[in-house]
């Protein structure tokens, strides 16, 4: 994406009972849709979307399938390919991530909420390994800047796992958080250099983690609530937070209720970090 190329500048949506939605990043406008459809030829939604590399693909998870779309053709024609070979081998369950390697290794990660995370061939979708170690449904995976390594995240799971995909039977190490209770998705990301990861826990801190040693290095309060969401400028020394979780009215606790949300509770803060291991920070809440 570059402002340069206005015909580049879009993003891509899904949401539950709708089909992928492209939109204009400018105007905000709806360009087209890519619609998939079940057995029952009604409109399934996807689980999670991501552009290929060159940007001329949507690939596209669902339960126990990948459909790739051109983003060229949009409709409801696509590509479809079973995570699941007829012996039921490969990986079940409903594809909740999917990131591209950012070399041209040509390979892609998908996460699923089996626990499982697979590493498959771009061009036809071959299935080269599935990793294991997740205690639960893998929520987010991503490469490192120099496509060796792959970080993998998931639900009521406390570690964010390492995996050397040069050599896959064991984790490299793995990074905590807080996130023991929770069914979100906690995200975390790799700072532009690649040398830094940082995530938010249940506990409204953001851990900063050396990927060269997987050594903790910082952490910083972010939120008086759950921090959901983490992600690095993509040139600038500054990241992105956000924060809060679903509460329900009649099922809180007396603590809970006397003590109203403010704030820094279910807000969106950018933060500006003045050394490289975050040991500065200076917030700014876009509100509420």
């Amino acid at each position: 994406m570059t402002i340069a190329d206005p015909d580049l500048c879009v993003l891509a949506t899904s949401t539950k009972d709708h089909p992928i939605h492209l939109w204009d990043s400018n105007s905000g406008q709806l360009r087209c849709t890519y619609r998939a459809y079940d057995a029952m030829d009604e409109i399934t939604a996807a689980f999670s979307i991501g552009f290929n590399p060159n940007g001329n693909k949507i690939f596209a998870g669902y339960n126990k399938t990948i459909r790739v779309f051109d983003v060229h053709r949009p409709g409801r024609d696509f590509e479809q390919y079973s995570t699941l070979s007829g012996k039921k081998e490969g990986q079940s369950g409903i594809i909740s991530s999917i990131a591209f390697s950012p070399t041209d290794s040509g390979m892609l990660a998908a996460g699923s909420y089996s626990q499982t995370t697979a590493i498959y061939r771009e061009d036809n979708m071959e299935l080269l390994y599935v990793l294991h170690g997740q205690e639960g449904g893998v929520t987010q995976v991503q490469f490192s800047k120099d496509g060796n390594y792959l970080y993998t995240g998931g639900r009521k799971d406390p570690y964010v796992l390492c995996w050397d995909i040069r050599k896959t039977v064991d984790i490299v190490y793995k990074l905590y958080r807080s996130s023991e209770t929770t069914n979100q998705r906690i995200q975390f990301d790799i700072e532009p250099l690649g040398r830094y990861l940082g995530t938010g826990g249940q506990d409204g801190l953001v851990h900063i983690y050396d990927l060269q040693t997987g050594e903790w290095v910082s952490s910083f309060q972010a939120a008086l609530d759950t921090v959901n969401g983490f992600a690095f400028h993509p040139f600038l020394p500054m990241a992105a937070t956000s924060s809060g979780h679903r509460r329900f009215a009649g099922l809180l606790d007396d603590s809970q209720e006397n003590n109203p949300l403010n704030g820094h509770e279910n807000c969106l803060s950018a933060w500006s970090f003045y050394s490289s291991t975050a040991d500065d920070a200076a917030n700014t809440d876009f509100g509420n």
